[in-house]
Parts: C-alpha cells; structure tokens; sequence
C-alpha cells in the first residue's frame, strides 16, 4: 500500500467517523424531539417540530457533501485514467504545502487557455475547478466543478 492509499484510508475513516458521529446527533434529536413532544402544550410541540427540521436538513446536508465528494472524487480518478489530471508536483510550494501564487496563477492562465479552447468537455471543466482552487478561489472551483459533474453526467 502506497503512502497516497494510506493517506486516502484515513481521510475515508474520518469522512466515515463523522458521518456516523452526525447521524448519531440527528438520532439525539430526534429522540429529544419526541420527548419534548410528549410534554404537549403548543411551545413544546413546535420545539420538537424545529428540532425535527434541523435534524432533517442535517441529513440533506451530510447526504449532499457526501455525494458531491464521491462525484469530485470520480471525476479524479476518470481524469487521471486519462492521463489529464493537473500534475502540480513540479510546482514550487510555500511551507504549507500550498502552491505558491504566481505558480498557480500560471497554471490557471495555462488551463484557462484550454478551457477556453474545448468549453464543452468535462476534463477541461474539471482541470479548470482545480485550477481555480489552486489559485484560491474556492467558491468558483466549486461553481467549475459542479458544471464539471453535469457535462461528465451528460457524457455518459
């Protein structure tokens, strides 16, 4: 087992730890809820109904970064089985681990450049999220690689 694997399996024992620590929360809640709800009274039944929504948006927030993290994830592996995964291993870093700006920021003129060339192809959408994010700008990598998991969606 490679260094990476070993990495990645504790990544998914954390992923999965936390999923079942949060589902073990919303079950709490729930069962707080009932409890609440068998006092009666109007103030203590819409309690337990507020509780019951946070618990049930809690489920549709986990089941939501879950699936997008097994799409992310998919897109990688399909990138990189393509051999167009972005390689950043030769790219100077700062102690963090992060790429340096004005590497990244070339890296993003250089990915754009070919987005810009195949708009409609999934790899260059998802090479251009991940260029975003190395670049720092969160909120548009996850934009781009949202757009990234639909026309991946549609190819196939």
């Amino acid at each position: 087992m490679t260094q990476r694997e070993r990495g990645n399996l504790g990544q998914l024992l954390v992923i999965g730890f936390l999923a079942v620590a949060m589902l073990l929360y919303i079950g709490l809640i729930g069962v707080w809820a009932s409890m609440i709800a068998g006092r009666g009274g109007a103030a203590n039944i819409g309690l337990a109904v507020g509780m019951v929504l946070v618990g049930v948006m809690g489920l549709w927030i986990l089941w939501s970064v879950l699936r997008n993290g097994y799409a992310h994830q998919r897109l990688a592996a399909s990138a990189k089985a393509l051999g167009r995964d972005l390689d950043v291993s030769d790219l100077p870093t700062m102690p963090s681990g992060r790429v340096q700006r004005d590497a990244a920021d070339a890296l993003f003129a250089e990915v754009k450049a070919e987005y810009e060339a195949d708009p409609d192809s999934w790899v260059t959408t998802y090479r251009l999220a991940r260029a975003y994010d190395y670049a720092g700008d969160r909120s548009r990598a996850r934009n781009w690689m949202t757009k990234a998991v639909a026309l991946e969606k549609k190819s196939r």
